[in-house]
């Protein structure tokens, strides 16, 4: 399957304009709607190399910035933004109702992938709209910064983790004992936090693709 082709998008919030990157292949089975955490933002080569996959693999994506130019500037001091999990699910539901009215994706049913803090924020909008998530990943993420939302994500969760990513893997289990949804932690051999070792960023797009295929689906 050839890559689709990526408008650019502006996504309106009451207190600010966000920019994505919209990529719908023809008979999109979903939409995945990224969140990227730890100061990253849409232009992330490894989100983006996931959509890729997700996109071959018949999955609408919008990788999209959760911050401002200027949130991102005064982030970049306080580092403040991106550990305000509750904060960043807020964004994410208005990307989410974004989506619901766009013509392209508005019939599509949703996935939530989220990285680092940005899984937390994802398992907080899960929480938020049960009716509007049908499923959620999660790499190298920190899901236990969903706290006591956690318990009511209703959505189907992956949370993959590098072998290497030891204190990591520990707070996933940690969240994983708090979730009520049906759940899933899969640890990657040798990869560290990043998954910048070779061959690791694709067995994340292996298992999140076959994630949203079991559970993303049009009615």
């Amino acid at each position: 399957m050839d890559d689709p082709l990526e408008r650019p998008v502006e996504i309106q919030m009451e207190d600010a304009t966000l920019h994505g990157d919209l990529a719908v292949p023809a008979g999109a089975l979903g939409v995945v709607l990224f969140a990227h955490g730890s100061g990253s933002g849409r232009r992330s080569p490894r989100n983006r190399f996931v959509a890729r996959g997700l996109q071959q693999a018949g999955f609408a994506t919008l990788l999209m910035d959760l911050l401002t130019e200027e949130e991102e500037r005064i982030d970049d001091v306080t580092h403040h933004l991106r550990f305000d999990v509750a904060w960043l699910a807020g964004r994410l539901t208005g990307a989410m109702a974004w989506l619901a009215d766009d013509v392209e994706t508005g019939s599509l049913p949703l996935g939530l992938f989220g990285a680092s803090t940005g899984a937390a924020a994802a398992l907080i909008a899960a929480a938020r709209r049960p009716e509007a998530v049908a499923a959620v990943v999660s790499r190298g993420g920190r899901p236990d910064l969903a706290g006591g939302l956690l318990a009511a994500v209703r959505a189907p969760t992956l949370l993959v983790v590098g072998g290497n990513d030891t204190k990591v893997i520990e707070l996933n289990e940690q969240a994983q004992s708090a979730m009520t949804a049906h759940n899933r932690l899969a640890i990657v051999p040798g990869a560290g936090h990043l998954f910048e070792e070779p061959g690791t960023l694709e067995s994340v797009v292996d298992l999140a693709s076959g994630w949203f295929a079991e559970h993303v689906r049009i009615a």
